[in-house]
């Protein structure tokens, strides 16, 4: 089951963070099905098993997150039988669970705090945080005019145009990415989600750096929304995606060379706030 787990990770293409994280903590409870001559061997196959998940998508600050509390956290009880290690496994692992899905849902109730009635939003690509927050704000009677840029080169921004346009309240357009800065000076506010902040910058779907570039001089304050366990203390080191050259264009390449990265680098002193299930952070 693990190995299935990683394989669907390393594929997955439009589920956000915290489903892979969700779904690789699920995965590390079939071992607590397996047998176990002592606690040592079951904690190093917790510790290598762990080990591969994170690997499969080594971006991801949640998943490295919350792989590492499950095994730092039966590592280091030392239990006497291997029962009792396993028990605990399932214990953390639905705290894991159940943390990262409250973390989204608090995060986009302060997220909601920064939007007004009647708000033109700018949003970039597919976050589930980023939908939570506009879903609540429609909840409370607002009405929001929402761009969507489509997030080339797999049109993500498509999945989020096609989920608000089943509200009521909200007036959705998706737009080509190069087309931001047409729209920009009309918005109130950029939206968008987050991979991660690490060592100063805010690692985002591509694409999140020049439309926030571009927001930060026409004025609209940009705002990026997670779980505060998108914000490592320690421990963990980004590494960009590069994605098949396929995804930017079919016929074969000659004489020329296709880069297709997953994620850019946004510095924080361009952001105006990051908000997380524990605070908001100014960048004013």
């Amino acid at each position: 089951m693990i190995d299935q787990t990683i394989e669907e990770i390393e594929e997955m293409q439009t589920h956000s963070s915290s489903i892979v994280a969700v779904k690789a903590a699920e995965a590390l409870r079939s071992l607590t099905d397996d047998d176990f001559p002592t606690v040592e061997e079951y904690v190093r196959a917790l510790d290598r098993n762990s080990s591969a998940l994170r690997r499969a998508k080594p971006s991801h600050a949640s998943l490295y997150k919350t792989q590492r509390q499950i095994v730092s956290t039966v590592s280091e009880a030392d239990l006497d039988t291997v029962e009792a290690a396993q028990e605990l496994t399932e214990e953390v692992i639905d705290e894991v669970i159940e943390t990262v899905e409250s973390a989204k849902e608090e995060a986009a109730k302060r997220a909601v705090e920064l939007i007004d009635d009647g708000a033109t939003l700018l949003t970039h690509d597919y976050s589930t945080t980023v939908l939570r927050t506009l879903e609540l704000a429609l909840e409370k009677g607002y009405e929001l005019t929402v761009y969507i840029t489509e997030g080339r080169p797999r049109y993500l921004g498509r999945k989020t145009a096609r989920t608000l346009s089943e509200f009521e309240g909200v007036d959705t357009h998706l737009i080509v990415d190069n087309a931001c800065g047409h729209f920009l000076p009309e918005c109130d506010r950029v939206i968008v989600g987050m991979d991660s902040v690490v060592d100063g910058f805010l690692h985002n779907r591509i694409g999140t750096y020049p439309i926030t570039a571009t927001a930060t001089d026409v004025g609209v304050p940009v705002t990026a929304v997670g779980a505060s366990a998108k914000i490592p203390e320690g421990g963990f080191q980004f590494e960009n995606e590069f994605r098949s050259v396929s995804e930017v264009m079919r016929e074969p390449a000659e004489g020329f060379a296709i880069e297709n990265p997953n994620y850019d680098a946004t510095p924080v002193e361009l952001l105006d706030s990051i908000v997380t299930d524990e605070d908001i952070r100014r960048y004013d």
